[in-house]
């Protein structure tokens, strides 16, 4: 059986139970009732327990304090359910998951063709080579490539060589933001195939496709499903802290599956596995419009929490908004949480009435960043939710409270990435304003100028 062309993968057609189930494993509140009937009519249906010996099939938890039990009407016992996972639905001791063992669904090769007009640099493509040999022998392959490299680009010729092989492919990445900003480009060079994009509000979780994006949350519904797995920003929060959401990654990818990892600031640990050749890897230390990565500057502002809670922006940092509003370009604001840029909004609204703020949480999320990508708004107060996944030509950035320590090296690394990522645009500002220098500040300096100096050892700068 072949898989349909379509754009989007949202068409209106009836999905079959194959195309529901085929690679992953699903509750049967998860399946529409007008399919419900057919699960045990049908031979290449096979089922497991939800929870069993102490593990949740779906997330993997094993730990008994994420565990509880609650008094289940359906089958009169006191039930056991797993509570790490249950914004995607109660799993419980006797929940039964649905999956598809028969025949897989293929799709013409045809479909796989890559229309992409552009050009890859010296770096771009010996990483996109590296790409096609991994899918092509299975192997596991870490890209280090700095904020900026055009990691995106890099990956489109392993993606074709996988689908035009047959093989289904996976984009994984923490982060909803950088799920949305990946979907269109990729379904503009892939237009002929179908693409599914997976994120908590997504509308198409029900539909299958050959190629598919999604946040490491959404991959708990998968098992067995894909040939080629490739991370995005593979050390981002939450997915580098939470053995679950790696568990979900493993159980979605098939065995020998080629798994590739893309980020700029691996960890300490992979790093040295990369720099003594026990991990597999590139590195690519400069950005594709051969210009360096600007170099963010620290500006002490003291105790900038109690000048907020006296209503008053610190003069330092009073001055950088002031000009970044005056050069007219885009500018985001990095906070430690979410109380204190909510107390400081009106402060800065005093200065330009339409600056707004967003964090994970914020319903108006995606319209906020879209605001500021159109121009509509010149500036955003944030979080760290858009430390990465986040391109906008002209942008300048500026953390205040950058000793806190939610601003790792790897957050900071990524924040001053924001900047000069457009070849028209190579340079922009980024400040760390601080009450008290921390190492995270003084080594994603030293990583960014390492970086740089490695870029001019090989040549790679103008």
């Amino acid at each position: 059986m072949n898989v349909k062309a379509s754009r989007h993968s949202t068409g209106s057609s009836p999905i079959s139970l194959q195309q529901l189930l085929i690679g992953k494993e699903l509750l049967i509140t998860e399946i529409p009732n007008e399919l419900k009937e057919q699960l045990d009519l049908n031979e290449q249906i096979y089922s497991v327990r939800g929870i069993e010996n102490g593990i949740c099939r779906r997330c993997g938890n094993t730990d008994s304090r994420l565990f509880a039990t609650f008094p289940h009407s359906a089958c009169g016992e006191n039930c056991l359910y797993c509570r790490h996972c249950i914004m995607m639905g109660r799993i419980s001791s006797c929940s039964t998951l649905f999956g598809w063992k028969g025949e897989n669904l293929g799709w013409s090769p045809e479909l796989a063709r890559l229309r992409w007009d552009g050009s890859l640099s010296f770096s771009q493509k010996e990483a996109s080579e590296k790409i096609m040999e991994a899918v092509r022998n299975q192997m596991d392959l870490l890209i280090w490539a700095v904020c900026g490299a055009g990691k995106t680009e890099m990956i489109f010729a392993g993606i074709e060589e996988a689908l035009f092989s047959g093989k289904r492919v996976c984009l994984a990445t923490p982060r909803t933001d950088v799920i949305l900003e990946l979907a269109p480009r990729l379904r503009s060079v892939f237009p002929d195939i179908p693409i599914v994009a997976l994120y908590g509000d997504s509308q198409e979780k029900q539909l299958f496709a050959p190629f598919v994006l999604s946040t490491t949350h959404q991959l708990m519904r998968y098992a067995d499903a894909f040939e080629v797995m490739i991370i995005d920003e593979v050390d981002a929060f939450p997915y580098s802290f939470d053995p679950h959401l790696q568990y979900a990654v493993q159980k979605a990818c098939k065995k020998d599956a080629a798994v590739i990892y893309l980020t700029a600031t691996p960890s300490k640990q992979w790093q040295l596995e990369f720099q003594q050749g026990i991990r597999n890897g590139i590195l690519l230390p400069a950005r594709f419009h051969r210009h360096p990565i600007p170099v963010p500057t620290m500006k002490w502002v003291g105790n900038w929490q109690s000048s907020i809670q006296k209503n008053k922006l610190p003069n330092p940092l009073l001055y950088w908004l002031k000009t970044a509003i005056e050069c007219k370009n885009p500018f985001l604001i990095f906070f430690p949480n979410i109380a204190l840029m909510e107390k400081a909004l009106p402060l800065f609204q005093g200065y330009a009435p339409e600056i707004l703020s967003v964090h994970a949480e914020d319903s108006e999320r995606k319209d906020k960043i879209m605001k500021l990508r159109r121009g509509e708004i010149q500036g955003l107060l944030t979080t760290t939710i858009l430390e990465r996944g986040v391109t906008i030509p002209k942008l300048n950035v500026a953390v205040i409270g950058a000793e806190d320590e939610i601003f790792t090296e790897s957050a900071l690394v990524q924040i001053a990435g924001r900047i000069g990522r457009s070849k028209d645009h190579p340079r922009g500002d980024c400040v760390y304003f601080h009450y008290g220098k921390t190492n995270a500040m003084l080594d994603a300096i030293q990583q960014i100028n390492q970086m740089n100096r490695e870029a001019v050892k090989r040549g790679l700068l103008d």
